[in-house]
């Protein structure tokens, strides 16, 4: 049994492939572990906010000495976290906007990634504090950016790679469905990627 965490944060719904792609994956990762239980947070419907001089206040000042308008500055991204460290799997819905991730996905990220937190610097340098986990990201594309002259283009999946891993989370797959806007691959693109998927 797992406890799966689903992170959306395409705004398009049941017409989104990098969610139908997310749930896919999920729907393995259930096959594969009976019992398993997901919590879902849709970046979608509702965003957490990007950060500003009160959040960053917040985070680097210490626990005891925190105002009451410093905590509730810092209530989203405790709440990611916490949200983030309980599950054994994460499972990050993301499609590519302008070669890059969703604003809304950047947010989440800028929260969940704090200093002595969920990484840390020592003599050693940096190290990871989120560990232990099954990160699959569901990327979905309206080009081809695995390969060929779009692949210098990517700028989401190495992102969020090298962010992650820096975080501790360095068990990652990247899943895709692309192509989508071209005639000759749209209709087979979504079962292709799902056909991809191994666990």
């Amino acid at each position: 049994m797992k406890k799966i965490l689903h992170v959306i944060s395409s705004p398009k719904g049941d017409a989104s492939f990098s969610i139908k792609l997310g749930n896919a994956i999920i729907e393995k990762v259930k096959e594969a572990n009976p019992g398993s239980t997901v919590t879902e947070n849709n970046l979608a419907k509702k965003p957490l906010p990007h950060l500003e001089e009160a959040q960053l206040a917040s985070f680097f000042t210490p626990a005891e000495q925190r105002t009451p308008e410093n905590i509730e500055a810092i209530k989203h991204s405790d709440e990611a976290i916490a949200q983030l460290m309980d599950a054994d799997v994460v499972v990050i819905d993301a499609p590519l906007y302008n070669f890059s991730i969703p604003s809304g996905l950047k947010a989440w990220i800028d929260h969940i990634a704090r200093a002595g937190v969920t990484f840390k610097y020592d003599e050693n340098g940096p190290e990871g504090l989120v560990k232990g986990k099954k990160v699959y990201i569901a990327l979905a594309s309206g080009g081809v950016y695995s390969a060929g002259p779009m692949q210098q283009y990517d700028f989401a999946a190495p992102y969020l790679k090298s962010l992650l891993g820096f975080m501790g989370m360095t068990d990652l797959s990247v899943f895709r469905v692309e192509g989508v806007a071209y005639p000759n691959l749209k209709d087979t693109a979504l079962e292709t990627a799902v056909n991809s998927i191994i666990l």
